[in-house]
């Protein structure tokens, strides 16, 4: 291995572990009661979760092929800056730095300590000091998501093969999370197959808008709340640089853990109307989750403290993912010169992008210290299905611009699947400008935002 490269330290089941951690976050915990307030009844709920989890899987086809091809550190980045030029490539980039994984890795932290401080019965929120940093109030809740954030950084200065133990460890935690979930509530809870045949329609659905409930529109609601649940399935795509083997290890970190993960869901979304009834779900409270009441009748007074456990356990493991991954982005970019160029220093002794991991660490740090990334990563929805469909089409250029390339792994049911998974993308973003014309505006701006960054950026690479 020459000086200044990557190490291939992640093996074939550390990198479907990125995959997996990332998308089971506090999705599968949350939405059902939502979902069944959008579509009414336990088998249309399950339909929704098949059907999000099967436009995954489509995805996840596509990504494997170009990710096998070009098994680079970066993984969209690349893609597009290939397929589109530089300027494309620079924005996802842009994006997914200074919103979209920041914002979630500050969302994830500041979630980890909501959760953490439910679990401990309300005891972070009343330590506070005083005097605030710079105008910013420090609560314990601040404190702990700032701890997460850069503990999760520093195991990842490590070494990559230690990142990737690590995040394999977490996502067996997170699957044994959702299995005893399960399980727990089949075996001890007084269930019903019944239940699957009732309807959620005339629950409370507190917080839910009468326009989400029922046909077309509470379909499309219940869909984007799944594929919410999903998101995370190309997560391994920035980590390609470092994977063993990866022209065979990718397609398989790509399709085995979206493949895990929909069985996964489908199995808890059964046990959770085997426990409850459609009506008793919708009828779940803002302030609990379906998976607290699953619990509660088999564990008492217990199931808050231990959802809030369970949550906790998630939320780190997908910090922990998402920074493993996504620090590969601004690397790169700056590999290209297309960003701070100290970012591209690897360390001596570890050999991963430690400057990278720190940078990415201290602006989601800003982000969980201001409060508003919430508003800023609700506003690149829009951007971040752009950059889905455009890797997505960029599988249809690599073919007719690169025909003779070695293809390890060919997408499965090309053309047809990924002309499936586009139209639906297509869509999802139209819909966001009818149904969200501010969210999507802001996310163009957002993007726009980065056009002078990229020109300064440019003109220095030469």
């Amino acid at each position: 291995m020459a000086r200044g490269e990557l190490t291939r330290g992640v093996g074939p089941w550390a990198a479907a572990a990125v995959n997996v951690a990332n998308m089971i976050g506090t999705g599968v915990f949350l939405k059902t009661r939502v979902m069944t307030c959008n579509v009414g009844d336990a088998k249309m709920v399950l339909v929704v979760w098949l059907a999000a989890g099967l436009l995954s899987l489509a995805g996840t086809f596509a990504y494997s092929e170009i990710a096998a091809m070009m098994p680079e550190a970066g993984g969209d980045y690349v893609y597009l800056r290939r397929a589109y030029g530089r300027l494309v490539g620079f924005l996802y980039g842009w994006m997914a730095f200074t919103i979209a994984r920041a914002g979630s890795q500050a969302a994830l932290a500041v979630g980890l300590a909501i959760f953490m401080n439910v679990a401990l019965r309300g005891a972070l929120v009343h330590w506070h000091v005083d005097e605030g940093l710079a105008g910013v109030h420090i609560n314990g809740l601040t404190l702990v998501a700032l701890a997460a954030i850069w503990i999760v950084a520093l195991i990842n200065c490590a070494s990559v093969t230690a990142g990737g133990r690590m995040a394999l460890v977490l996502t067996l935690a997170k699957v044994g999370l959702v299995l005893c979930v399960g399980i727990g509530a089949f075996a001890f809870a007084a269930g019903d197959w019944g239940h699957l045949l009732g309807s959620g329609l005339a629950g409370t659905c507190e917080g839910v808008a009468d326009s989400a409930r029922g046909g077309v529109a509470g379909f499309g609601a219940a869909m984007l709340g799944a594929l919410w649940a999903y998101d995370g399935w190309q997560n391994v795509a920035p980590l390609a640089g470092e994977v063993r083997d990866p022209q065979r290890n990718l397609p398989r970190a790509f399709v085995g853990g979206t493949l895990t993960v929909t069985a996964l869901y489908l199995f808890i979304n059964v046990a959770y109307f085997y426990a409850l009834t459609p009506l008793e779900i919708a009828s779940v409270p803002v302030s609990s989750s379906v998976a607290t009441e699953v619990l509660r009748r088999f564990l008492g007074p217990l199931a808050v403290s231990m959802t809030a456990v369970a949550l906790m356990v998630s939320s780190f493991g997908a910090l922990h993912a998402s920074v493993l991954s996504n620090s590969r982005v601004p690397f790169a970019m700056a590999r290209d010169g297309l960003f701070f160029r100290s970012l591209v220093r690897l360390s001596p002794r570890s050999n991963v992008p430690v400057r990278a991991i720190c940078a990415q660490a201290a602006w989601a740090s800003v982000l969980a210290l201001s409060g508003s990334y919430d508003a800023l990563t609700d506003s690149v929805i829009f951007a971040s299905w752009l950059f889905y469909g455009l890797v997505t089409a960029s599988l249809f250029v690599f073919r007719k611009t690169m025909p003779d390339a070695a293809r390890p792994y060919r997408a499965f049911g090309y053309p047809l699947v990924p002309m499936i998974f586009l139209c639906v993308t297509a869509a999802l973003l139209i819909n966001t400008f009818v149904a969200a014309p501010s969210e999507a505006l802001r996310g163009a701006a957002l993007l726009a935002a980065g056009l002078p960054f990229y020109w300064y950026w440019s003109r220095q690479a030469g």
